[in-house]
């Protein structure tokens, strides 16, 4: 493959300021000529994941980043390389959000999942869990104890700093730890990697959630929490999330918002992730989340009180929420049984259910109960 001219024509193309572009993702179908490519890169365009440079390197996948004009198919190196959208994506929670004096302590999720009665066993300690998200707090007093440095995608030379508060509601359900005047979330002990892939709007691109997902299997993440999703499939998404199913590293995905039943968002859609649904004190599906065969497990997702931004608290619906109960479930089996493989994982939680008040559903798919889930990894 003539890499140069590839080359060429991109920066022609890139160049146009005349016609509409939109971020592409375009994959090489073999490694050499993705070696070639980037080896002839002009050292302009060398920074790595620089943003000025037009082109991100997403080295896992073999792809780069790019603006390129919508129509642009770069026919002539058909079957060489292939081509998406970079799609954007989103967080998925409510947008209303209360500032009411809130009860904090040991949220209800959490003593619903019954993780106050494993502590005794595990805390999740030293557990690593990647939160691809919006940042978080770092001065937040329920946090300090449960946070590493993490990485800032959008400008590499800031912390991770939350600039829209969901990844630091996320954080807090999964590791806070401030028993006197705070709350505790599912695995106090665990230790918070914050990945800051989402802006103040809670949105990012596909290339965004690779380079992140791309960072955790490079600093060995246990356990990946991706409280976002979209409806489009994506190729080099997958592509990302087999890498680290391979690599033994765990996906926890949120379904998704819109009260579906037949379907989910990606990436909970995959099979290598744990897709989770949200539910209530009642112990009933919640009316918001997506439900049905794609759900590997549910969990407390309505009105879930966490961290904030500024030292404060907040209430926020969404399989989001339900889904960090499940990271911080999966922190704690990981301390007490090291070594689990993603899949061995997948089968512990959704043997290991609570049935669902109310519903149809087959009773495979229940909400997650941790101490049932600590009996079948002991039971073996």
């Amino acid at each position: 493959m003539d890499t140069a001219a590839l080359i060429r024509m991109l920066q022609d193309t890139m160049a146009c300021t005349d016609t509409a572009t939109e971020k592409r993702i375009i994959r090489f179908q073999h490694v050499s000529d993705y070696r070639h490519f980037l080896q002839q890169l002009p050292a302009a365009h060398s920074s790595a994941s620089s943003p000025q440079s037009g082109f991100r390197k997403l080295p896992s996948i073999r792809s780069i980043s790019c603006q390129l004009p919508a129509e642009e198919t770069l026919e002539k190196f058909a079957g060489r390389i292939w081509i998406e959208k970079d799609c954007q994506i989103s967080v998925h929670a409510s947008p209303q959000k209360s500032t009411a004096t809130i009860d904090k302590g040991i949220p209800w999720g959490v003593n619903q999942i019954k993780a106050p009665q494993a502590w005794s066993t595990t805390t999740g300690h030293r557990i690593k869990v990647g939160v691809i998200d919006t940042g978080v707090d770092y001065n937040h007093p329920d946090l300090r104890q449960s946070l590493s440095r993490g990485i800032n995608l959008l400008n590499r030379s800031m912390l991770p700093y939350d600039d829209n508060g969901h990844g630091t509601h996320i954080a807090g359900t999964i590791a806070a730890a401030n028993q006197l005047q705070g709350m505790i979330g599912v695995a106090p002990r665990a230790l918070i990697s914050p990945v800051k892939a989402f802006d103040h709007n809670g949105s990012a691109f596909v290339s965004d959630i690779i380079l992140g997902i791309e960072w955790c299997i490079r600093n060995r993440i246990n356990v990946i929490n991706m409280s976002f999703g979209m409806k489009t499939r994506s190729k080099a998404l997958l592509s990302a999330v087999i890498n680290a199913h391979n690599a033994g590293v765990i996906i926890v995905a949120s379904s998704g918002n819109d009260g579906k039943r037949r379907t989910v968002d990606y990436p909970a859609r995959y099979p290598q992730t744990i897709a989770v649904g949200a539910t209530n004190k009642l112990r009933r599906v919640a009316a918001f989340s997506n439900r049905g065969s794609y759900i590997d497990v549910y969990a407390p997702g309505d009105k879930i009180v966490s961290s904030w931004l500024r030292g404060k608290y907040n209430e926020m619906s969404g399989t989001s929420m339900a889904t960090s109960h499940v990271s911080g479930a999966i922190a704690l089996l990981l301390a007490h049984k090291p070594g689990l493989a993603p899949s061995e994982i997948k089968s512990i939680i959704k043997r290991s259910v609570q049935p669902l008040r109310g519903s149809k559903a087959r009773r495979t798919i229940g909400e997650l109960d941790i101490m049932r889930m600590m009996q079948a990894v002991d039971k073996g």
